[in-house]
């Protein structure tokens, strides 16, 4: 469900709402009141609370929780150094029984299990509920074929690593990954409307600020945008962003889009492989092209991987 779809609440709403969110993303280690979030949002407690699940589809609670515990499974899988007692400390858990009885709830494992059923740095998560609720986690290796190698050879001569300078954006946040496309049109009507769209180079791209393998389909949370010269005000839905400079991992491809979290896959595996280790930043996607008008549907971009 995109945040843009909510049409019967205001636009500052919305933008407000997604002041809050960025608050507890940015601050999971520290403790997150009702109060001391719904100050952030410029909101009453009691309204914020209200707004906050019409607009996200989950209570303020349960966001939190969920958050923290996708980011201890995030380390889990990560840093193997650290010790399950230091997460759920960092993470506002009581006890080491809160934390693991909360962990299961979301993938139907112990902490301690998880992390031991991991087969490697290579592997993927998959979510599924069954008839009677409980959450059961698979654990598989990537699609690709990293046997194949033409095809891996052909991916490397795609890959590079660059320095990038800050990059400016305009966007509106999207929660699932479903109908991006409508938040899109969104931003392109706003951007036509401020001429963004008559500049040389277009560039348009997609930021996510969730994982895969870690968050559901339905709860990750992207940013659709588009580049702009100088920083621009925020203005409703509209969000000013910036990716701030640093390393990345760039893959260079022509995909269809039902293959863009194999080609993914393929570049955190190509990142491993090679001895380069992600950081917080975000990774994002620009796209080089209007997939509609390919002749095979395809997208052309290029896909970043933030890097220490």
């Amino acid at each position: 469900m995109s945040v843009s779809e909510n049409q019967y609440i205001h636009p500052d709403h919305i933008a407000r709402i997604n002041i809050a969110v960025n608050f507890i993303n940015n601050h999971l280690d520290e403790p997150l009141s009702l109060e001391r979030v719904a100050e952030v949002a410029s909101y009453s407690p009691f309204h914020f609370h209200r707004l906050f699940k019409e607009v996200i589809h989950e209570t303020l609670n349960v966001y939190i929780i969920r958050k923290r515990i996708e980011k201890a499974a995030s380390v889990l899988m990560r840093r193997k150094e650290v010790s399950i007692t230091d997460l759920y400390l960092k993470y506002g858990f009581n006890s080491n029984s809160s934390f693991t009885r909360a962990f299961k709830k979301y993938y139907g494992l112990s902490p301690t299990a998880f992390r031991n059923k991991v087969p490697d740095q290579f592997s993927k998560i998959s979510k599924t509920e069954s008839k009677n609720g409980q959450i059961t986690v698979e654990f598989e290796k990537d699609i690709c074929n990293i046997n194949n190698h033409k095809i891996w050879n052909e991916m490397n001569a795609n890959i590079e690593i660059k320095e990038m300078p800050v990059l400016h954006v305009a966007c509106i946040s999207h929660i699932g990954h479903l109908y991006l496309d409508s938040t899109y049109e969104k931003l392109l009507k706003w951007a036509r409307a401020k001429g963004l769209l008559d500049q040389p180079e277009v560039k348009m791209l997609t930021i996510y600020h969730d994982s895969f393998k870690v968050t559901a389909p339905d709860k990750v949370r992207m940013s659709a945008c588009i580049a702009v010269e100088e920083p621009i005000r925020s203005e409703g839905e509209i969000d000013a962003a910036k990716i701030e400079k640093g390393k990345f991992i760039v893959g260079h491809f022509e995909v269809a889009g039902e293959d863009l979290g194999k080609t993914w896959s393929s570049l955190f595996i190509w990142m491993n492989k090679n001895g380069y280790k992600t950081t917080e930043r975000n990774c994002f996607e620009i796209y080089r092209n209007d997939y509609r008008t390919h002749p095979d549907r395809k997208f052309i971009l290029d896909m970043y991987i933030p890097i220490d």
